[in-house]
């Protein structure tokens, strides 16, 4: 599991596959977004704008990414 650390509150689901390097760019987080492949704390999201807290997990093509403050 990797671990991204907030800067702020909290960061944008799309932001945070770019930071994580999930998605190369906007395009590629929104598309995969979209088409369900993403999970946020088990469960498929659709909203690129979803916001997370600390201790969201996102789960990518096989990956899990853990929200730390």
């Amino acid at each position: 599991m990797e671990i991204l650390q907030l800067r702020d509150d909290f960061i944008k689901l799309g932001q945070a596959l770019k930071a994580a390097g999930y998605a190369e760019n906007g395009v590629e987080a929104k598309m995969a977004i979209t088409e369900g492949l993403v999970k946020v704390n088990g469960e498929t999201e659709l909203r690129r704008g979803r916001k997370l807290y600390e201790n969201d997990i996102v789960s990518y093509e096989g990956k899990e990414l853990k929200i730390v403050k």
